[in-house]
């Protein structure tokens, strides 16, 4: 008779949120009900040059609330960046954040809301449950299927001085609401689409196999890796546009809830290492190390890695472990070069001199203790080197 075990405690967080066409008109009723005086609304360059800025602005100005733009924020968010933002905020005299946009803006703007109120520079937030008091109320609007920004409780902000990447989690980082409209992924090029898409799969994939995961994060992640898997390359032929970026928009979210709450693993922790010293594209670097990462953990969480392969569309039936995990690290490899992305590090820049220093800052980050192996300095450069 097997042994039984009880389901350990786990806390799940979740903002309120809207997904579905139609969900960005509702923009003005959350500004009114919250009874707000002004807004910082906080974006970047590519997110004005698609236009959202403007849709979003015209919401604002239909409520009669005034607001004021903040859009100097780079695809890693700078830590010189959020206290610009939170001077910005005190100096409008602002009492609401609304952010429109990818990963990027959006985890600047949590960043710029814990600044503000608790008057302290951005990096003595670094940590787990380092923020004494929450933020002004934060509504997320997303622009890519992909980072989730807006529905967890991360916000990845790069120390400019260390070349570092800070993790910050809180569940005072979740926001107040989030509106999830797949329209918008319309606005994103295929290189985009892709980056974003695979971070998604990752973020599922680690939440599955992390050790922090739960009944109900494992179900967000295991549906969220079978429409991405099913989805991603058709979106990015459609353009972003159908019934493929509406599946990869629901993906999207239902990785964030999954990751969110169960964290990630050595995957994120080694690509925010690279985004932080060489300034890389997160999605990128995750899509680059994703199945080396899981041909190393496969050992430690196999039968979790099992259920993903058939997640992922592949008949185990009859295959031993050993097969199993050569077709999910082919199906991966695959994927990855069916949306594009089909170099090592090597072609980004990277030099092999300089994978010791990675290491040790992939090693420090906060999200390699849910991975489910632990990691050795010496098997995360092998890691990095394999990638290359």
């Amino acid at each position: 008779m097997k042994e039984y075990s009880p389901i350990p405690l786990r806390k799940f967080v979740a903002p309120e949120f809207l997904f579905g066409c139609g969900a960005i008109p509702m923009l003005s009723r959350y500004i009114k009900n919250l009874g707000v005086k002004k807004i910082l609304l906080v974006s970047d360059p590519g997110v004005v040059n698609a236009g959202w800025v403007s849709v979003i602005e015209k919401q604002i100005r239909d409520t009669g609330i005034p607001h004021v733009l903040f859009a100097d924020v780079s695809p890693n968010p700078r830590d010189c960046e959020v206290m610009t933002g939170s001077e910005i905020y005190q100096k409008e005299s602002c009492d609401m954040i609304v952010a429109v946009g990818g990963g990027s803006p959006m985890d600047c703007a949590k960043g710029i809301g814990i600044v503000c109120i608790n008057k302290s520079h951005i990096s003595e937030f670094e940590g787990v449950d380092k923020i004494p008091l929450p933020g002004p109320p934060l509504v997320c609007i997303p622009t890519t299927s992909g980072t989730s920004a807006d529905i967890s409780q991360f916000s990845i902000i790069l120390d400019s001085a260390r070349k570092v990447k800070m993790a910050i989690v809180s569940k005072i980082l979740v926001p107040d609401a989030a509106l999830i409209d797949p329209v918008t992924l319309s606005t994103m090029d295929a290189k985009l689409t892709a980056e974003t898409g695979m971070d998604a799969l990752v973020h599922a994939f680690e939440a599955y196999v992390s050790n922090a995961s739960s009944p109900i994060t494992d179900l967000n992640a295991l549906r969220a890796v079978e429409l991405i898997r099913k989805n991603l390359v058709g979106m990015i032929k459609c353009g972003g546009k159908g019934e493929e970026a509406d599946n990869m928009m629901l993906g999207s979210l239902l990785a964030g809830l999954a990751f969110s709450n169960a964290s990630l693993g050595i995957v994120h922790a080694m690509a925010h290492a690279l985004g932080g010293f060489l300034d890389l594209r997160h999605g990128e670097c995750n899509a680059i190390l994703f199945e080396h990462a899981v041909n190393y953990n496969y050992e430690s969480a196999h039968e979790k890695y099992n259920g993903l392969a058939s997640a992922m569309g592949i008949e185990t039936k009859g295959m031993t472990d050993s097969q199993i995990k050569k077709a999910l690290t082919e199906s991966i490899a695959e994927l990855r070069y069916d949306s594009g992305i089909r170099h090592g590090f090597s072609a980004l820049g990277l030099k092999k001199e300089e994978i010791p220093l990675l290491a040790d800052y992939a090693l420090a980050d906060a999200c390699i203790v849910t991975n489910p192996r632990e990691a050795l300095k010496s098997e995360i450069e092998e890691l990095y080197a394999a990638a290359f």
